[in-house]
């Protein structure tokens, strides 16, 4: 029995001396079982004892800012329009006329009335006066009509205030028309029908509010 007990206890401290003798073997380490950082007082990640952190280093692409206002639209330059000296005389001459053309309109309506209500018996001023200021008229639409289509035809390439200038050409040359008519075949006519005297009466004052809207355009244009 005592020699059992010590073959035991010799094989008990060889195998403690093998033991102690081979070294530990760390198992290794799985990609999803990596040593956790530690984090430190100071609120930043302190690396683990195992070996130095490696830190990924952020790539930027440099673009370069684009200078261009992005609101900004490209513009054609205004072409610059070059008008005579002549152009200036005749635009000075019309506008003056046009100034007259007012006077003219009232002294025909007066005088028109006077002849239209009492015929043979209207006052011998009404006689007089109607036909000079009929003819003043029209030698006044004559003249700006032929200083107003010269300057229309000489600013045509002009952009500014173009559509006005059409718009005041179209009525002027409409109130013109009719102005002829009226001082022509029904002036004609009026002198033996009281109806033509008033269809004389009503398309001269049609074509004085066309031609008035028509002046009135251009003055509160420019």
């Amino acid at each position: 029995m005592s020699m059992l007990s010590a073959a035991a206890a010799s094989v008990l401290i060889s195998w403690q001396s093998l033991v102690a003798a081979s070294p530990t073997a760390t198992p290794p380490l799985r990609p999803d079982t990596a040593p956790i950082a530690v984090v430190g007082d100071s609120g930043r990640m302190a690396p683990p004892d195992a070996g130095p952190t490696v830190r990924p280093v952020a790539l930027m692409r440099l673009v370069r800012p684009d200078s261009t206002p992005q609101d900004t639209v490209a513009r054609r330059r205004a072409k610059a329009v070059e008008y005579s000296d002549g152009y200036y005389k005749r635009l000075a001459l019309h506008k003056a006329l046009s100034w007259a053309m007012l006077p003219l309109f009232a002294a025909s309506y007066v005088s028109g009335d006077q002849l239209l209500s009492k015929n043979d018996a209207a006052p011998q001023w009404a006689k007089s006066v109607h036909p000079v200021a009929a003819t003043g008229a029209a030698v006044l639409f004559g003249a700006n009509a032929f200083t107003g289509g010269w300057n229309l035809w000489e600013g045509r390439k002009d952009p500014s205030g173009r559509t006005r200038r059409i718009i005041h050409s179209v009525l002027f040359t409409a109130a013109s028309g009719g102005f002829a008519y009226a001082g022509t075949r029904l002036a004609d006519e009026a002198e033996e029908s009281a109806a033509k005297r008033r269809d004389h009466r009503n398309l001269a004052l049609a074509s004085m509010g066309v031609s008035t809207a028509s002046w009135l355009i251009m003055l509160i244009g420019n």
